[in-house]
């Protein structure tokens, strides 16, 4: 049965529902302690970007969160594990054996709690993939427990997201860099992109002519088989399917926290349970459709008033699909209802990292031996291999990808990390990798530029190293441990 147009239930997307619903918890899972493990120094009291000094300056209804009422760290932490701990029984579908209201509620306050940290997570939550957790989440709240059938409304809004999500990022690059016209694009961006993975060195050196099936596949996942996500079954299991297995091609090239696995999420909406049972265990077989309640009147309302609400902030992200002045993962809205997406409308063709060094030297002079810190994820130490973190997110290995783009302008929080190793705050060198300077702090800090390229099969074999890289400038110029 495919999902139809109404508040009519759709008991054919059992499954589907059942499988959207706890993987987007388990998204929520990874969402909640990622902001519990990172927030405090990035964005707590003393953080690179202080929630509270971003509270005095921008008010509640521009950004909407529970922190504009209250901060402190502490209480952050507090609604952090609360949210981790609801994801984690939504996961295990334990709101679901309450009545209707239960598990819409669980739904919204897991919706309520993340809305909050993103509002006030400043640069470190500009990601496209937050509005995406947010709008697929505020759905969510909508599809219904196990003992309802779900609303094929619901099935409907997850396509029409999926839609958005798709043909946005293809418009964008259509409208973009010339590269995504002649096909070269990936000739550069496994090398570029902002967090190679433990294989993306090896889809670097594919050849050519693969890079190029690359760029083909891309345009036909991202334009046309959106297009195909309405028609009736099999076509949108056939479009969902494409959409899966680019997605998992993605998973395996880079990191791009959880994006992907979100993206395959949403795909999901796709196949109904005649399809789904083809990749699903017999033992998660559905109810039978007789046994599915429509659910009551109440819940109805709510279902159709939530479509009446898509389609009336819709026409922000359709107009700005239309638009030659496209732009990439932009909210209309301080509740990130309804959003446009789309990503690396520009490919850097050339790689630039920020490397941080520091010496426990009193005076600094040519012989001065500089000692590099370490980063989780991002490129480092040219033989460390580039590691596998997604759908985990490494806020500040993400960010300072973008350092050289601008090359350093507006990133006050950089010198305030430099500031912070200064000080050996722990709380800062929990997010890095190696820390130099264990017994006490340098005396010095400094962040250069380097040029980083994977490096070529024979210098592998000769060297073991993944990277080739050459200091090309200063960024911050060495920053000195305060006096007492």
């Amino acid at each position: 049965m495919t999902a139809t147009v109404g508040w009519l239930p759709a008991p054919g997307y059992w499954l589907a529902r059942l499988l959207i619903q706890r993987a987007l918890a388990g998204v929520y899972l990874i969402a909640f302690v990622v902001a519990a493990n990172q927030f405090r120094p990035l964005l707590g009291e003393r953080g690179l970007l202080p929630v509270p000094r971003f509270v005095a300056r921008v008010g509640f209804w521009r950004s909407p969160s529970i922190f504009q009422l209250h901060y402190s760290d502490r209480f952050f932490l507090v609604m952090a594990w609360t949210g981790s701990a609801l994801a984690l029984a939504c996961v295990a579908g334990l709101p679901e054996r309450g009545p209707l209201w239960c598990s819409m509620v669980a739904w919204l306050v897991l919706w309520g709690l993340y809305l909050s940290i993103v509002n006030v997570g400043q640069r470190f939550y500009s990601f496209g993939w937050e509005s995406l957790l947010l709008e697929a989440g505020f759905i969510a709240v909508f599809l219904g427990p196990a003992n309802v059938a779900p609303p094929a409304l619901g099935i409907v809004a997850l396509r029409w997201l999926l839609f958005r999500l798709e043909f946005g990022a293809g418009l964008i690059k259509l409208r973009g860099d010339p590269c995504w016209r002649n096909l070269t694009c990936l000739f550069y961006h496994h090398e570029t992109q902002p967090l190679p993975g433990p294989l993306s060195w090896y889809f670097h050196h594919l050849p050519p002519r693969v890079h190029k099936a690359e760029v083909l596949g891309n345009h036909f996942a991202q334009l046309v088989a959106p297009a195909l996500l309405f028609a009736p079954q099999p076509v949108p299991a056939v479009a969902g399917a494409v959409i899966v297995i680019t997605q998992a091609w993605l998973v395996l090239s880079g990191n791009f926290a959880w994006l992907n696995v979100l993206t395959i999420v949403l795909a999901f909406s796709c196949f109904s349970d005649r399809y789904a049972h083809l990749v699903v265990p017999d033992s998660l077989r559905p109810a039978p459709a007789a046994a599915l309640a429509a659910g009551p009147g109440w819940w109805q309302g709510a279902v159709v008033a939530l479509a009446l609400l898509i389609v009336v902030l819709s026409r922000f992200p359709v107009r700005n699909m239309a638009s030659r002045r496209q732009m990439m993962n932009s909210s209309f809205d301080p509740f990130h209802l309804v959003n446009t997406y789309g990503a690396f409308g520009r490919v850097t063709k050339r790689r630039y990292e920020v490397v941080i060094e520091g010496t426990d030297a009193a005076v600094i002079d040519e012989a001065t031996r500089w000692r590099e810190y370490q980063f989780k994820g991002k490129p480092g130490d040219p033989k460390r291999r580039p590691p596998q973190v997604a759908p985990y997110h490494l806020r500040l290995d993400w960010l300072m990808w973008f350092v050289p783009l601008s090359r350093g302008a507006d990133q006050g929080w950089l010198v305030a990390l430099l500031g912070r190793l200064l000080e050996g705050d722990r709380a800062i060198l929990k997010l890095l990798g190696a820390n130099p300077f264990p017994d006490q702090p340098p005396q010095w800090v400094r962040a250069s530029l380097y040029h980083y390229r994977f490096s070529s099969r024979a210098e592998r074999r000769q060297s073991g190293a993944w990277w080739v890289r050459t200091r090309t400038a200063d960024l911050v110029q060495p920053l000195r441990q305060a006096v007492p």
